[in-house]
């Protein structure tokens, strides 16, 4: 009887003795955590309050100062005792609360990309300001005029003249030798960054730290290839025969300017559907509000602070952006009344209501998205919308009868819209994870034998210029564009289990579901679960490339 006793009494200290430790890290967990959101909350708003400044205005004061809070919000994770007490609570093994867990895991990796010299992150803010600048303050020369990257695309979707096309195609790509040694410097040294936190280069750093592994993205990558390359052979050819009677050339004669856009990134308009013509009359701003405040997740409070027309030295682009996580959510646009930017503004209130609707009571760490594609996803969701003949007819942009007219070839042109997309970000992922993986090479050919390989696009005869450099994502969001392609595809599955399973017809309940569903099972979770797991849990399976090969290759 006293043997039992012992043996009994040995597990049960044992026991405690691991509950004792168990508390113990997790209440030093709990204190980093209250450290942290007293640090840095005032760093992330002022460096997000300040890049949006600058990115509207375009001021070198402005600029100063975003560089100044980048620099701020950067240095705070390069705190050498802060990163120990981290990696002594990973490798403890005894923080098992999930929320804490979960929060040890994100705010580890963050520290562990700063654990380097400060100095080097400083010159890589710094490097990263001037190279914005110089694309913020660029306008193409055509022709002697200065023209806007809106100009420019006007030109090249809209001109049938080779000459004018290939001078605005050329005019816009001089952005090229003003940024391409800026930028390579930039890549070789987010390298040795990268290096010394012990990745063979940024690219895989970049993934790995975002919860991606490279190779499972590679994989993807290779899959929709496959998949998808011998349709996008057929299509190119119909695209190709579009292009030779519009400017009545031969094929064999078709240069990148004649492709109606600066990188092929769109699909021509070979559809007799002129989206544009439907939006002329209309305020895709007021279009976009409506339509989410039908769904149950009304934007006016996202709209009252964001910056939506253009005007000189802002910023040219679209984006949105959180400035708290408490609801100062922003989009910057540059809108004007046609289908592209009819699209823009439903992707950017896409990405402004993920981050709007999100669970306040989560810690700040959690107050995110799942991941950067999950909310591309929900971008795309919506975004799409702009050119749906039967959300257009909802919305009375146009009527039922018109919906039906055109159901057939705007299915076509979203296919092969698609199908042009899919082929873009492999171009992008590809050059980038090479350029990587050796900068010295000549990223110039690496450039056109990518654009060759994947859009089947010609290199112009003798070229030898920085194109790649163009890009801005190449050079100031570096190792994302993947994400787009991964939001398509997780958009087309949440599409499918709305359709399927969270509304059944087109009625005000109907769209109310929807939003709830978005609200509720995407955007509340926040980072609370990895994002294959939230992914899993919102459309009962985890990522697959099932439904947009479903949905773009009709099957």
């Amino acid at each position: 009887m006293k043997r039992i006793i012992i043996c009994f009494i040995v597990p049960m200290a044992l026991l405690w003795s691991c509950n004792s430790k168990q508390e113990k890290m997790e209440n030093r967990m709990k204190n980093f955590i209250s450290s942290y959101e007293n640090e840095l909350i005032p760093l992330y708003r002022e460096s997000a309050l300040a890049s949006w400044e600058a990115n509207i205005t375009g001021t070198d004061e402005d600029w100063a100062r975003n560089e100044k809070a980048s620099l701020a919000y950067v240095n705070y994770f390069t705190d050498r005792e802060a990163f120990t007490e981290l990696k002594e609570l990973k490798e403890s093994g005894m923080v098992k609360d999930p929320l804490l867990a979960r929060q040890l895991d994100i705010i580890y990796n963050q520290f562990l990309s700063g654990q380097v010299d400060t100095s080097l992150l400083s010159e890589q803010v710094r490097m990263e300001t001037e190279i914005t600048k110089k694309f913020n303050s660029f306008r193409a020369d055509v022709g002697g005029k200065m023209l806007s990257d809106n100009e420019v695309e006007d030109i090249l979707r809209n001109s049938t003249s080779s000459g004018e096309l290939r001078a605005a195609w050329e005019g816009h790509k001089m952005v090229g030798p003003l940024v391409a040694e800026d930028i390579i410097r930039l890549v070789k040294h987010r390298n040795r960054i990268a290096q010394e936190l012990g990745f063979s280069n940024y690219h895989q750093m970049s993934l790995q730290l975002s919860g991606q592994d490279p190779a499972e993205v590679t994989r993807v990558f290779d899959e929709l290839d496959s998949l998808t390359r011998g349709t996008y052979v057929t299509l190119k050819e119909e695209i190709d025969t579009y292009y030779s009677k519009r400017y009545k050339l031969p094929v064999s004669e078709l240069m990148p300017w004649h492709y109606q856009n600066r990188y092929f990134q769109e699909a021509p308009e070979i559809y007799a559907v002129d989206f544009d013509s439907y939006y002329a009359d209309k305020d895709p701003v007021e279009i976009a509000r409506a339509y989410y405040a039908s769904i149950g997740l009304p934007v006016d409070s996202i709209l009252a602070k964001s910056d939506l027309y253009e005007k000189p030295g802002k910023n040219q682009h679209a984006f949105s952006t959180d400035i708290d996580r408490e609801g100062d959510v922003r989009t910057l646009d540059n809108i004007r009344p046609d289908s592209y930017w009819m699209n823009t503004i439903m992707h950017e209130l896409g990405h402004g209501v993920y981050s709007y609707y999100n669970d306040r009571s989560l810690p700040f760490a959690l107050r995110d998205a799942a991941h950067a594609f999950t909310t591309e996803a929900v971008a795309n969701y919506f975004g799409r919308l702009a050119t749906n003949p039967a959300w257009m007819n909802y919305m009375g942009i146009i009527t039922a009868e018109e919906a039906e007219k055109i159901g057939d070839d705007a299915f076509n042109a979203f296919r092969l819209q698609q199908l042009v997309f899919s082929r873009w970000a492999q171009v992008m992922y590809r050059f980038e994870k090479a350029m990587y993986e050796n900068p010295e090479q000549d990223l110039n050919q690496l450039w056109w034998d990518t654009v060759e390989k994947y859009q089947m696009m010609k290199k112009p005869e003798g070229r030898d210029m920085p194109d790649w450099a163009t890009k801005i994502h190449i050079a100031l969001y570096p190792c994302y564009y993947h994400n787009y392609l991964l939001g398509e595809l997780l958009a087309s599955q949440f599409s499918d289990y709305i359709t399927g399973t969270v509304i059944k017809g087109n009625t005000g309940e109907d769209m109310k579901a929807m939003g709830e569903f978005f609200r509720t099972k995407v955007f509340m979770p926040g980072m609370r679960y990895e994002w294959n797991e939230m992914i899993e849990k919102a459309t009962g399976e985890k990522l697959t490339a099932k439904h947009y090969a479903g949905q773009v290759m009709g099957k």
